[in-house]
């Protein structure tokens, strides 16, 4: 059964912001010549991670409401010049709206059982990801 992270879009003020800076870091990747896929960088490294690449996602909370979610390819723990273990995770560059839900404040990022997570607005029908 696949397992989620739950994390905060912080600065991001819609789904729309993310779309957006996925797509300025794509850019920036190709202008460099570095690979281009979407990374986030993260302190922790989850431990679960067989679980999370199998078929997990990396869920967004926006505004105080978990709205969007990525797909998690992987997961590539490093250390960082400070000597400072460090997590790249790798997610798929297209973004999902998901039916909203609130959700407190917290730091880090939170496992996320496939049981709790919200469904995807496609999947509630045709349209309404427009809304």
């Amino acid at each position: 059964m696949p397992l989620h992270l739950l994390k905060l879009c912080v600065g991001a003020e819609s789904i729309r912001d993310l779309e957006e800076w996925i797509e300025e870091q794509m850019i920036q990747r190709r202008r460099m010549g570095r690979p281009l896929e979407q990374t986030h960088t993260t302190r922790m490294v989850p431990k679960r991670v067989t679980e999370l690449v199998e078929d997990g996602s990396l869920f967004w909370v926006i505004k105080g409401q978990v709205s969007a979610r990525q797909r998690l390819l992987e997961i590539r723990p490093f250390t960082d010049a400070d000597g400072i273990g460090r997590c790249h995770l790798v997610l798929e560059p297209v973004v999902t709206p998901v039916e909203p839900r609130p959700c407190r404040p917290f730091q880090g990022w939170r496992y996320l059982a496939e049981a709790d997570r919200p469904r995807d607005i496609a999947e509630r029908g045709e349209g309404l990801e427009v809304m």
